[in-house]
């Protein structure tokens, strides 16, 4: 038997990092799962985030009753945060906020965590400040570090991050479960797997296998092509989330993944494949650092409150190459040092 809702927003929800990928999904499906809720998003609009993402929801703005209003802002700004929440009522926060790329924590760590550790820290004070009822940090499964073989983590695993991108997440969820502690703040964690889908920015690895095959250059693969990974399509996480922020208790963490584990190296050739590609060529290039073997985690847990992935995985990767293709022309913003250095 599923749990019931235990949890839902009233007066207003905060949304951060919504101009991105996985919190502009966020943002259209909360709206729609709640016409009568004030929306309030916000992004600092720094290389992964577009306005582009969001332009549908102020059409949607106008069939609901909700409002809907977007906001620039760092949370690492807490002027900023301050006055947002001092201005509009905000019951939930959802923190999406954050930099995400391995490579990038390699070489600038002092940006990861000036957003990941300091932003969400200082989100945490303004919304206990102002009495949130429910504040849910986005994590990722990468907290765990490498999964030995034959073995799934649950949430009570010990972190053991390998990079600075996931040492800045696990030091935001050491945070969080603080904050519940100390101040019985009403906060929980949810991790996740590797997401995939639209508007992705291709510095993660199937959008930017995508651009580059159709750009005719090789995919860079690090080491042997071994590492893997689980899939989740981005609905399905959203999804996830939304049954955490209603079903979920207080002061606990919830892994969401889909089971879809595949290897790079097959990933890189059902690229090719759905591309019809034959000219593509996979080149296998120097590993990179403390590069994190496998990821598996167990998702009994939100799974026993009603979860369950929807997306077919074939169906799900079919459409998003096929959205990259179609959309060739948002691609061309991005920088090509961006498209050509990061896999």
């Amino acid at each position: 038997m599923t749990q019931a809702p235990t949890y839902n927003p009233q007066s207003g929800i905060l949304i951060t990092g919504s101009a991105g990928f996985i919190g502009s999904t966020f943002t259209e499906m909360i709206m729609e799962r709640y016409p009568d809720l004030d929306v309030y998003a916000v992004d600092a609009l720094t290389y992964a985030g577009f306005r582009e993402n969001l332009p549908a929801l102020e059409v949607a703005e106008e069939s609901r009753s909700g409002k809907y209003k977007f906001f620039t802002c760092d949370i690492a700004d807490p002027n900023c945060l301050k006055e947002i929440f001092t201005n509009y009522q905000i019951d939930t926060v959802i923190n999406f906020a954050a930099e995400t790329h391995v490579d990038r924590s390699l070489a600038r760590p002092d940006v990861f965590f000036h957003t990941n550790v300091i932003g969400a820290a200082c989100l945490l004070n303004v919304a206990r400040e102002h009495q949130v009822r429910r504040f849910i940090q986005i994590s990722t499964d990468e907290v765990y570090g490498s999964t030995p073989e034959g073995i799934e983590f649950d949430e009570a695993a010990p972190l053991k991050p390998s990079s600075p991108y996931a040492a800045s997440k696990a030091g935001a969820d050491m945070a969080v479960l603080s904050y519940v502690h100390s101040h019985n703040f009403p906060a929980l964690i949810v991790r996740g797997a590797n997401n995939y889908g639209p508007r992705q920015y291709p510095e993660k690895i199937i959008p930017f296998f995508i651009s580059r095959a159709l750009d005719g250059k090789t995919l860079p693969l690090y080491g042997d092509g071994q590492n893997e990974r689980d899939w989740i399509h981005v609905t399905d996480f959203c999804r996830g989330i939304i049954t955490a922020l209603e079903k979920g208790a207080e002061g606990e963490i919830y892994n969401i993944g889909a089971d879809n584990h595949i290897v790079n190296l097959d990933l890189a050739k059902r690229i090719i494949t759905e591309l019809n590609s034959q000219e593509t060529e996979i080149e296998f290039v120097a590993d990179r650092p403390g590069h994190d073997k496998r990821y598996r985690i167990n998702t009994a847990k939100i799974r026993a409150l009603g979860f369950g992935a929807q997306v077919e995985f074939h169906s799900g990767f079919a459409e998003t190459v096929r959205w990259y293709i179609e959309s060739q022309d948002r691609l061309q913003l991005i920088p090509t040092w961006d498209r050509d250095t990061f896999c």
